[in-house]
């Protein structure tokens, strides 16, 4: 019997990292679904680690749920320990977990926004290091492995303010910069930050329905939150993977080179073609 895949979806009790679990779920995976949501009330939005999990077995797969803050080191620690203590490895890590404020869509400045808009600095770009810091030394003695960063085209222009600017622009270089570090250890480990489209998750759907004069053009561009977890699988078993590793790619685009569409045989349009941006191009210097 074929061992199944080990991973970590991390804030996954809905929208994109639920998507992915789910779609990961659907290919055989064992999915360990982390969030801080575990019953109907935690968050003003619906979903569970619980339910996850269980879409994630309905799948196909496997669906563990550990409840996990990952603004706390200590609780991220026991879930990466609970992991290698189960399986032994973790073949694939989404970095998904973020603070994400309905406030970010306000109108104003962001002075005139809550200071708590920063938290998504916290969660987002230093739980995503802190949680690949834990998966690298695993994924390095196997010689094996796949840390995907989410991530969306906020990284190369203005959107929703310099706190979601920064974490999408951050985990886009610090996909490049973990790249280095595993390509100078000689290991086939690869780290990648993918743009994913605008997601059908019930906080786009609300904002669509409560100012359609604004955001109704995005219905016809919307991605399911399962689009990103085939396009990741369809990473995941590359075989020229490698070429990737350190790369920031359009979700859209790796969907056309996989073949893969979306619910309905929809292709989501890439941003390059939407927005007319594309991932920054890094420097190949190197400084130690």
């Amino acid at each position: 019997m074929t061992e199944r895949t080990i991973a970590i979806v991390t804030g996954a009790s809905r929208g994109a990292g639920r998507g992915i679990a789910i779609a990961l779920g659907s290919h055989g995976c064992t999915v360990y679904v982390t969030g801080r949501s575990e019953r109907q009330g935690d968050h003003a939005l619906p979903g569970t680690i619980y339910e996850t999990a269980e879409a994630v077995t309905r799948a196909g797969g496997k669906g563990i749920a550990v409840r996990c803050d990952h603004g706390d080191d200590t609780q991220v620690e026991a879930l990466f320990d609970q992991v290698l203590a189960n399986e032994g490895r973790i073949d694939i890590l989404v970095n998904n977990a973020a603070a994400v404020y309905d406030e970010l869509s306000m109108p104003g400045q962001f002075w005139e926004k809550p200071r708590k808009l920063a938290d998504m600095i916290d969660v987002g770009i230093r739980s995503s290091y802190v949680a690949s810091w834990l998966a690298a030394p695993g994924m390095a003695a196997k010689d094996h492995g796949l840390i995907v960063f989410t991530s969306a085209s906020g990284a190369a222009h203005y959107a929703m303010g310099p706190a979601y600017g920064a974490h999408k622009a951050g985990i886009d270089k610090m996909a490049f910069d973990m790249a280095v570090d595993f390509k100078a250890a000689g290991t086939r480990v690869a780290a990648l930050s993918i743009w994913m489209g605008a997601l059908a998750t019930d906080r786009l759907l609300a904002m669509i329905a409560a100012d359609p004069e604004k955001y109704g053009y995005l219905r016809g561009q919307i991605e399911t939150p399962e689009f990103t977890g085939h396009v990741i699988w369809a990473l995941y078993n590359d075989p020229e993977l490698a070429a990737l590793n350190g790369e920031t790619v359009i979700g859209a685009e790796m969907a056309v080179r996989y073949g893969l569409t979306d619910e309905g045989g929809r292709q989501p349009p890439s941003y390059r073609d939407t927005h007319k941006v594309a991932p920054h191009r890094h420097h190949p210097l190197i400084i130690r």
